[in-house]
């Protein structure tokens, strides 16, 4: 007997037009593909160090109460973070990631015919939020890989409901400064919602970095987005944080999963706040692994965007696809910047030492310099 298929259930347009999220390739598939037992991951912004390790201890305390659901409210890690912060406890609220609490705001603030600003190129999320919210998005072009605020300001309409601000931003890994913020703030309207999404906050360097809780305090809406995936290195247990008015907080709960942080990312996490060597550890990684790549690919006559994040973006001068793939036949993985709409581009993390090292040979045999 011939099966019939049924025919595929109704799918909303909007969705139709979502293009899934593109993760850097995962060590292990790279060796199952090409039969390497040698590869490093300098794709997806990871911490080279790895997570503290009092939040590897804390994580292994914790797991004999997995059988249990984990604090709602995030009771002990909302109290260290709004110490941290000098805020409020609720002035916080949580996420399986920092993209989470992205997508809560969308579903608390965004209604059919609103509108989202952010640049171009940015964060792949925030464009999502607003098609899941049949939001339109406008994406206003970078200039030379910066955020133009002016242009973004330009662009803010009476249907502007939420703007998008990646500082530093991904996958440029530029930032805009003290000044820069100051003046777009003071075009905005009070019915649109600013986000800034620190989610590199802790590798910036420069003086002029802003100071987007000073909005907050003074009680603007605004939401400033952290997370714990970057410097703290718990991408895998996914945790972020967004610092808001309590308003803003209180709309954002009522959209949010319950249990949405797990319980060993709450016990990582309180205690990854406390080990300010492993930070300052990272830091002092970052910061040479940056200036290696710079350096180097400054002789190579490569151009790159400066970065105040943990990677840089740079112009290999032929199609990033075919780099790519040079690159993963010699077990280096790296982001392409074809997704990003930049054929030409590639997003690099900064690693080791090693790694750095390995990538630079790997890249001047691929291009032959």
């Amino acid at each position: 007997m011939e099966l019939v298929k049924p025919a595929p259930p109704h799918v909303d347009e909007r969705i139709r037009r979502l293009v899934p999220y593109s993760p850097g390739k995962p060590v292990e598939e790279v060796k199952r593909e090409l039969g390497l037992t040698d590869v490093i991951k300098l794709a997806s912004n990871e911490n080279a160090l790895g997570p503290s390790p009092m939040a590897i201890r804390a994580i292994r305390a914790a797991a004999e109460r997995v059988h249990a659901y984990p604090e709602g409210s995030c009771h002990e890690l909302r109290a260290a973070v709004a110490r941290r912060h000098n805020v409020p406890e609720d002035w916080l609220t949580f996420g399986n990631g920092s993209d989470d609490v992205i997508h809560n705001l969308g579903l608390a603030f965004l209604l059919p015919g609103d509108e989202v600003i952010e640049a171009s190129p940015t964060f792949s999320q925030y464009a999502t939020a607003a098609a899941l919210n049949n939001a339109a998005c406008v994406s206003v072009p970078t200039t030379e890989w910066v955020h133009d605020l002016a242009a973004m300001a330009d662009r803010i309409t009476d249907r502007t409901r939420v703007v998008f601000i990646a500082n530093p931003n991904n996958p440029t890994g530029t930032m805009v400064a003290q000044a820069e913020v100051d003046a777009f703030m003071r075009r905005i309207p009070e019915r649109a919602l600013v986000v800034f999404d620190e989610a590199y906050h802790e590798y910036v360097e420069r003086d002029d970095y802003p100071d987007a809780l000073a909005y907050v305090r003074a009680g603007q809406n605004v939401v400033v987005l952290r997370t714990f995936s970057k410097i703290f290195g718990l991408a895998g247990l996914r945790v972020g944080y967004g610092v808001a008015r309590p308003e803003i907080v209180d709309y954002i709960n009522r959209v949010r999963e319950p249990f949405n942080v797990n319980l060993l990312a709450q016990a990582a996490a309180l205690a990854a706040l406390d080990d300010a060597e492993h930070l300052l550890r990272s830091r002092e990684l970052n910061r040479a692994g940056l200036t290696a790549l710079s350096t180097r690919l400054r002789q190579m006559g490569l151009p790159f965007a400066p970065s105040e994040a943990n990677f840089v973006w740079v112009d290999v001068g032929r199609p990033c696809r075919s780099v790519f793939q040079a690159l993963l036949s010699r077990g280096v993985i790296v982001r392409t910047g074809d997704v990003f709409g930049a054929p030409t581009h590639l997003r690099v993390t900064t690693g080791t030492a090693e790694g750095t090292a390995r990538f630079l040979a790997a890249l001047e045999e691929v291009l032959e310099i």
